[in-house]
């Protein structure tokens, strides 16, 4: 058995997977924004679920930059250089237990779920910010795991701005009024996908995924500015970059708990080759 965790900036939600990849038992509670109050829920949670059980890996997805194992800072949450892993080590014994970047297990997932495993996947998830996930021949990029795409300059409105301060949902909120679901303006759309364009701009010529798949709370409204962002792209992209498939997200409200299961799949077979 395999234990999920996706830590939300609200809910957290702990899963269990059997090898064969069926999600099993599923748990949520609210997110404490203490530190320590989130440790002890979700000891005691994993505890009471699994303690009696054959555990072979614990992953705990974050919504935040993560360096060695260390949450640096999270978007949502007032957490600050936290050592998740060390301070879960022992909650079921001797299991290992792994931290990554909730966009770059979503992105895992989302690649796996693909028909043909590309070179090469962008996944970017525009939420309330703007989260990225480089994934190579199926796996995350070791040497690209600590890339955070929303937070790179570009420059917008004359100045050189974080991408996700004018591209993210928060921004889209605060420059419209509206929040996605009440947007109805094609006019209002274009300029949405215009705002998004610009960071893909900047990083496609540098990456050149095959694919960029688009999740989170944006993302499953890709139909509405997606036609307009790739003809941007496909008209100021230079000809060395051409323009990669766009894909909306398969399943953005499952991706981080299956990107979870492959990410311990992948580790627990790691380690007995």
């Amino acid at each position: 058995m395999l234990v999920a965790v996706d830590t939300g900036g609200t809910k957290t939600l702990v899963a269990s997977f059997g090898k064969d990849g069926i999600l099993g038992s599923q748990i949520k509670f609210p997110t404490p924004r203490d530190q320590n109050e989130y440790i002890n829920d979700l000891r005691a949670t994993i505890k009471d679920q699994y303690g009696d059980k054959t555990v072979e890996a614990i992953v705990v997805a974050i919504p935040g930059v993560i360096k060695n194992g260390v949450v640096i800072e999270c978007g949502n949450l007032p957490w600050k250089k936290f050592d998740v892993a060390s301070a879960l080590a022992g909650v079921l014994g001797k299991v290992p237990v792994y931290i990554e970047n909730d966009a770059k297990l979503a992105g895992l997932a989302e690649t796996r779920f693909l028909p043909e495993t590309p070179a090469q996947s962008l996944y970017v998830t525009i939420s309330t910010g703007i989260g990225t996930g480089i994934i190579t021949d199926g796996h995350i990029n070791q040497a690209l795991r600590n890339s955070e795409a929303g937070h790179a300059l570009i420059e917008y409105d004359g100045i050189a701005r974080e991408w996700e301060t004018f591209a993210s949902g928060k921004a889209i909120y605060e420059t419209y009024g509206k929040y996605a679901h009440e947007i109805t303006s094609k006019r209002t759309w274009n300029q949405v996908a215009d705002r998004i364009s610009r960071g893909f701009l900047a990083i496609i010529p540098i990456l050149q995924p095959d694919v960029v798949i688009i999740g989170g709370s944006i993302g499953t409204y890709f139909d509405k500015f997606g036609e307009k962002l790739v003809g941007l792209l496909k008209e100021k992209l230079p000809a060395i970059a051409p323009c990669p498939v766009f894909k909306k997200a398969r399943y953005p409200e499952l991706a981080v708990i299956y990107g979870c299961y492959y990410y311990a799949l992948d580790n627990i077979t790691d380690k007995k080759s």
